[in-house]
């Protein structure tokens, strides 16, 4: 039973990473995942300051307020002569250590690893319960995942055609009246419930794997929004299942494993769209030989 809540856990990990980092890949900005999920530390740390509890409404807020926080601040310093990866840089990492001494100068009341936020233990996820009314309703991390999986769903499939034109053509988004705006932040917002969502269970370094690598490998197999959304989502459950046995089989960290396959995939993909590229032109450049030949033929 514990392989199963810890598979059910990076799928559904895997699952709500893929659907908003599909757009973060096709914005060219995937590397902002990586920034957000560092930066949300202090929002944590924070937010268990004021509440003095682990509730997760609290966590995600935090966490959220700080994502959109680290979003507007990069585009308000690239903005000037500052190109946007260094302003990324900036940006996360003084927000990150800003988290780290949060938690330092406050070791006594906040009760947060920081080991546990970057690589997570998704191995304990099954003794990690939700109690309800003295009733156990199984792993807690399930259910905040599961939530997020839906809350990140039903924004795809609502915003869907704006996602779309946003995704491909910022300036014609404006054009035709999109709020531009708004999809941006609320895509930065599900993108940080979704990293803070799994921090306990498959830790940050996961989170950013899960973000990038299932959806850039989607990315350069079709051209296709819902078809990429689709793979993206299968190459990340794929990576969640196949990792834990790979683990399993090393006796090794699950997290690392999970992370290690999507790297497989995109790899096994990328060889992939390399051969049948080749295989194409082969068969274009025998083709155009071959026509050679029947025209020189006719000509004679």
């Amino acid at each position: 039973m514990a392989t199963f809540w810890i598979i059910l856990t990076g799928s559904l990990a895997a699952a709500a990473c893929a659907l908003v980092g599909s757009f973060l890949v096709l914005r060219k900005q995937a590397m902002l995942s990586d920034a957000i999920s560092h930066a949300v530390l202090p929002g944590i740390a924070i937010a268990f300051l004021l509440t003095a509890s682990r509730n997760t409404v609290p966590m995600l807020l935090g966490a959220g307020a700080f994502g959109l926080l680290t979003v507007y601040l990069t585009e308000k310093l690239s903005q000037g002569r500052i190109m946007s990866d260094a302003a990324m840089g900036i940006v996360f990492t003084t927000l990150f250590a800003i988290g780290v001494i949060i938690v330092n100068l406050f070791a006594g009341q906040v009760d947060i690893d920081q080991d546990c936020i970057l690589y997570g233990e998704i191995a304990y996820v099954p003794w990690d319960r939700w109690f309800y009314a003295g009733i156990d309703l199984g792993p807690r991390p399930v259910w905040i995942l599961s939530f997020v999986l839906l809350l990140n769903l039903a924004f795809v499939i609502s915003c869907y055609k704006e996602l779309k034109i946003y995704a491909f053509d910022k300036n014609l988004a404006i054009s035709m009246g999109i709020p531009v705006g708004i999809i941006h932040y609320a895509l930065m917002g599900t993108v940080s419930f979704s990293t803070i969502a799994a921090f306990e269970s498959v830790g940050a370094i996961l989170v950013v794997a899960l973000l990038i690598v299932p959806p850039a490998t989607a990315y350069i197999l079709t051209e296709k929004l819902h078809v990429m959304l689709l793979l993206a989502v299968f190459f990340g459950v794929s990576s969640a299942i196949s990792g834990y046995y790979f683990a399993w089989w090393t006796n090794s960290s699950i997290a690392g494993a999970i992370a290690v396959m999507t790297g497989i995939f995109f790899a096994l993909a990328f060889a992939y769209t390399k051969w049948i590229k080749s295989k194409t032109q082969k068969e274009l450049k025998e083709a155009q030989i071959g026509q050679s030949v029947i025209l020189e033929t006719t000509s004679n």
